[in-house]
């Protein structure tokens, strides 16, 4: 029985289904932490996380058992024990679960017994329910391991507590929202001092798909005190000390606190690490972009060079005959700051012609919706037809605000690989690009000083498809319209409720609740874009399509 013990930290990132280079990434962790007694790695951290319905393929589960087979085997070499996160069967049935092993061994195994089963997280789709678990012994002291969502809860550590729990040890696997850090931090604080034991709330980093872990990770002593904050949004390794006292409890006497990044730095560092892992983990050179000259453009231009660098970005103006000079100039400076490849390429006569082709179908019809949503479909074609040609992934630039309530152009606008600005409502859009303007966090490969003319900021935003177009021609200002659209997606409020909170009127409120919901069609074609709120458009949000029950009638 010891009354020491080093353990070690790794805020990891992992590629999910690279059974390979996350074992390795363990391995070179487990040779970083020579000296340390045990070593705890993030949720599912040889699989990735989350693993989703590869977790229904037979061939994956036995490679993932074979893997962690070989994890452990690798163990035999001097080094700390390791406590990582992988999938388990039994009779059967897949498990998300904790291995630890030492020495070649496989020490003791326990098995996820809450599976979260809303927002983003689908676990009870694939895997099964584990038993209450138990604490296991490690040099004489008994350790629980509450995997994610058990220590969210609080059956799991009360339980650990009353088997005789001395030290929770939590991997996690718990994705990026506006605002977590705080209920992070008051949750955790509050399980140390409810059950009485020390706790290590260790969480992951990196893109996925529509994911950004933030890492954040963070040690409470059993009193609550914080006593390690890690820093958020990438790798670090960290060792610390703990000591039994002489009132039996065990106290981690490592203080090591990083200052979190606040808003709106947050939601940008969100935005730069998932789409920098997901256009490198998907093999794409770069990205391409329509920079027309607006905010929303130039903002996804500056997020892609600070994710990928200036390099691996190109921006193409495409002028129609309702594009401004100011735009004109406006998408250059852009690119001139960024350092961007930019090029310019009218689409006018591509109009005129489709305005030929179309011209008899069209006869005896006023010119209207149709004939600007082929400048944005043309737009598009330009676009996929040079990333077919050169390679890049094409970044769409629509935000939340107009996905809402359908002001995006379906095989148009909203066409594309990724979006950075799907969760971001036009009112954040603005607070992210005065941000960047003025600050640069250290890590990104984008310019210090400002990423757009001042102008991209102050204009009125215009999706510039008719003569003197506005987008305030036919929507309330973003700062009215997005609490209203906040109260209706994020929050499920009635259209009752969200006038009454909103100060709007009951009409207005509910002509956008059906706008919302009529543009349910076109947002389940758009792609993928990081989550950012509690309800993204993506794996969030799961309306009918077909759907005729409205709050306001």
């Amino acid at each position: 029985m010891t009354d020491r013990l080093t353990i070690a930290l790794a805020q990891m990132n992992q590629r999910v289904g690279d059974l390979h280079a996350n074992s390795e990434a363990i391995l070179a962790m487990r040779r970083q932490a020579a000296g340390a007694d045990l070593l705890l790695v993030p949720e599912l951290q040889l699989v990735g996380y989350p693993p989703e319905d590869l977790v229904l393929k037979p061939a994956f589960l036995r490679e993932t058992e074979a893997a962690a087979a070989r994890l452990v085997a690798a163990t035999a070499k001097p080094g700390p024990a390791v406590v990582f996160g992988s999938i388990v069967v039994r009779e059967g049935k897949a498990y998300n679960a904790v291995i630890v092993a030492d020495e070649g061994r496989e020490l003791f195994v326990t098995l996820k017994h809450e599976l979260p089963n809303y927002g983003t997280f689908d676990e009870k789709r694939v895997f099964s329910h584990g038993p209450l678990p138990e604490p296991f012994t490690f040099k004489g002291v008994k350790i629980g391991i509450p995997i994610c969502e058990d220590l969210w809860l609080e059956t799991v550590p009360r339980h650990l507590a009353e088997r005789g729990a001395e030290i929770l040890l939590s991997p996690n696997g718990s994705p990026y929202e506006i605002d977590k850090d705080d209920l992070r931090q008051r949750l955790f604080s509050g399980r140390a001092k409810e059950v009485g034991l020390p706790l290590v709330y260790l969480n992951r980093v990196g893109g996925q798909d529509e994911l950004a872990f933030d890492g954040s990770s963070m040690v409470f002593n059993a009193d609550g005190t914080r006593v390690i904050q890690m820093r958020d949004w990438e790798e670090q390794f960290l060792l610390t000390q703990w000591s039994k006292g002489t009132d039996g409890r065990w106290v981690c006497e490592t203080s090591d606190t990083h200052a979190l990044s606040p808003y709106p730095e947050d939601v940008y560092l969100a935005m730069v690490v998932a789409l920098r892992d997901y256009v490198g983990r998907n093999g794409f050179p770069g990205v391409i972009l329509g920079l027309s000259g607006g905010i929303d453009s130039a903002l996804s231009a500056a997020v892609a060079v600070d994710a990928l660098g200036a390099d691996k970005v190109w921006g193409v103006m495409m002028p129609s005959a309702f594009t401004s000079q100011d735009s004109l100039d406006d998408a250059a400076g852009s690119a001139d700051l960024l350092g961007l490849r930019h090029d310019v390429i009218p689409i006018a006569s591509a109009v005129d012609a489709l305005d030929a082709m179309l011209g008899s179908a069209f006869t005896g019809r006023q010119r209207d919706l149709a004939e600007e949503n082929i400048q944005a479909r043309l737009r598009m074609v330009t676009l996929m037809a040079l990333s077919n040609k050169f390679g890049p992934m094409l970044l769409t630039t629509g935000n939340k605000s107009e996905m809402s309530v359908g002001y995006a152009t379906l095989y148009g606008d909203m066409a594309g690989g990724y979006s950075v600005l799907k969760d971001a409502y036009k009112t954040t859009v603005f607070a992210l690009s005065r941000w960047r303007n003025a600050h640069r966090p250290e890590g990104l490969l984008g310019p210090a000083g400002a990423v757009m003319p001042e102008r991209v900021i102050t204009k009125p935003p215009s999706a510039e498809l008719r003569p003197d177009q506005k987008d305030e021609d036919s929507l309330p200002p973003y700062a009215k319209l997005d609490p209203i659209l906040h109260g209706l997606i994020d929050r499920e409020l009635s259209v009752h409720e969200v006038a009454a909170e909103t100060g709007s009127d009951l009409a207005l409120v509910a002509s956008l609740e059906k706008m919302v919901l009529r543009a349910e069609y076109k947002r389940r074609q758009a792609p993928p874009g990081v989550k950012l709120g509690g309800r993204n458009f993506g794996r969030d949000r799961r309306y009918p399509i077909t759907n005729a029950f409205r709050t306001g009638e």
